[in-house]
């Protein structure tokens, strides 16, 4: 449904209400009017004092994403891209994610250059790409064209590693009909650094970030900003690398002027641990702090999201990677996403980012599990369905816009449960969840205004106050 449609009746404001329960998904009411404050407000929303701006909202695009869609026509695809990026039209995306290689959700392990010792990248390659990614990110271009784009990788080519292979693990024995033909002896510890760090690698390694920039350009997708390892205090099963801050240093003093030259930006991360420290021991060299604008927080890392934007507050803070469910889809990890959102922007959060665009049903990866995703993708009717995570994140990202500003709700009678936003244009947006089994009639302050809405049973609810309302 277009967020332009056509509506009912609505007041003379022009204020909007739109519901998602797990039976029906984007309903638009006949929204509360404004009222005169009669008893103590549930919600106060701070709109004198904004806070962080908000970048944009996003996915990733992961390689079985692309297979997944092409299960189906045309007229289906252009639905799909239509409604995931189109303005006006669905979700509004304006800011996602790649892998720099092979990534977890790729068709296989790949890297862009697995020539052992070619330190000079003369066998350098993303034609795996031009297959997958390239075609996947210039569809969403078509209905995006100002969409930004991230990467990052999950593992360096494997001779650039001390244990000579892309993965960190030995599969786990709950994952069936697995193999990735790592040996006990390669195993990859947390706190290690499994890249070489001598010159040469570290070198080429910051060319080898370089010619994946230039080669995206040239075919038309420029990089705004790069991340230098996915989760890199885990080692997997799966494309992966561990490094220490310590190793981070010594490659960001490689990686930065690099990537400077390109006018592409640096963040710090991904980190998946509630440990501050592993991005302040980074930061706390003068040199290489200089090249980084930002930090990268996956959804296990929530808990430090708090302490980096209060001891970091010239960082931009990206949630790269929401919490990615077992493949079921269902509203119970859906009504989880919502509270991992509410964390992430509450304390501080500036972008926020789905994992996997598409899956076909089950999502199950190539190294075994199952995950969730924003399109689910039926093989044997050839057909698909948005998922209720869908649904909750286009509840935010579609009416809140690049340049909007996260706003302060403070409650005293144990309303937690909302977000709310500035945009530029002066519209307000807020988002609240009723996680009851009743109706619950909320009063929102807003200035010296009142609105009233009795949020249905178990839903998402989103308000768009117009700013001459």
């Amino acid at each position: 449904m277009s967020n332009d449609a056509a509506v009912p009746p609505s007041r003379p404001s022009g204020i909007r209400w739109i519901v998602t329960t797990q039976d029906a998904a984007w309903q638009e009411v006949v929204p509360p009017d404004f009222g005169e404050i009669a008893d103590m407000p549930n919600v106060f929303v701070m709109i004198d004092s904004p806070k962080q701006p908000i970048e944009g909202f996003g996915a990733s695009f992961n390689e079985l994403g692309w297979t997944s869609l092409a299960v189906l026509d045309q007229e289906q695809r252009d639905e799909i891209f239509r409604e995931l990026f189109a303005p006006g039209e669905g979700a509004g995306f304006t800011l996602c994610r790649m892998p720099i290689g092979a990534n977890d959700f790729s068709r296989d392990w790949y890297s862009y250059d697995e020539v052992d010792g070619d330190f000079a990248l003369e066998h350098f390659s993303i034609e795996n790409d031009t297959e997958t990614l390239v075609p996947f990110i210039q569809a969403a271009q078509e209905h995006q064209p100002d969409l930004k784009i991230w990467a990052s990788p999950w593992s360096p080519p494997s001779w650039m590693k001390s244990n000579r292979h892309y993965a960190g693990a030995q599969p786990n024995p709950f994952m069936n009909n697995v193999e990735n033909g790592l040996r006990p002896d390669q195993v990859g510890h947390e706190g290690t650094d499994m890249f070489i760090l001598d010159e040469p690698h570290l070198a080429a390694y910051a060319r080898y970030f370089g010619r994946f920039i230039d080669e995206y350009r040239d075919l038309g997708i420029p990089i705004d900003m790069v991340m230098p390892q996915n989760e890199f205090n885990s080692a997997q099963v799966f494309p992966s690398c561990t490094w220490t801050p310590a190793g981070f240093v010594q490659f960001l003093r490689h990686l930065g002027p690099e990537m400077r030259s390109r006018g592409v930006d640096v963040f710090l991360g991904t980190l998946e641990r509630a440990d501050d420290s592993l991005v302040g021991d980074v930061l706390d060299d003068a040199a290489v702090a200089e090249y980084v604008s930002g930090l990268g927080v996956q959804w296990e890392g929530k808990r430090a999201v708090a302490a980096l934007h209060r001891l970091h507050r010239e960082m931009r803070i990206y949630q790269t990677e929401q919490e990615c469910g077992d493949g079921r889809n269902d509203w119970r990890h859906a009504r989880h996403a919502w509270s991992l959102m509410k964390q992430f922007f509450t304390n501080g959060a500036n972008a926020y980012m789905y994992w996997n665009i598409s899956l076909l049903e089950g999502g199950r990866s190539r190294w075994g599990w199952t995950q969730n995703s924003l399109v689910v993708v039926d093989p044997d009717s050839e057909s698909y369905r948005l998922s209720h995570e869908y649904q909750v994140l286009k509840h935010v990202s579609a009416f809140v816009r690049p340049g909007a500003r996260a706003l302060e709700c403070l409650t005293y009678s144990g309303h937690a449960n909302q977000l709310a936003f500035l945009n530029e244009d002066g519209s307000i947006v807020i988002v609240m969840q009723n996680d009851m089994s009743e109706e619950m009639p909320v009063r929102i302050l807003l200035g010296d205004r009142v609105l009233t809405p009795t949020l249905p049973a178990d839903s998402f609810n989103t308000l768009v106050i117009p700013a001459n309302a």
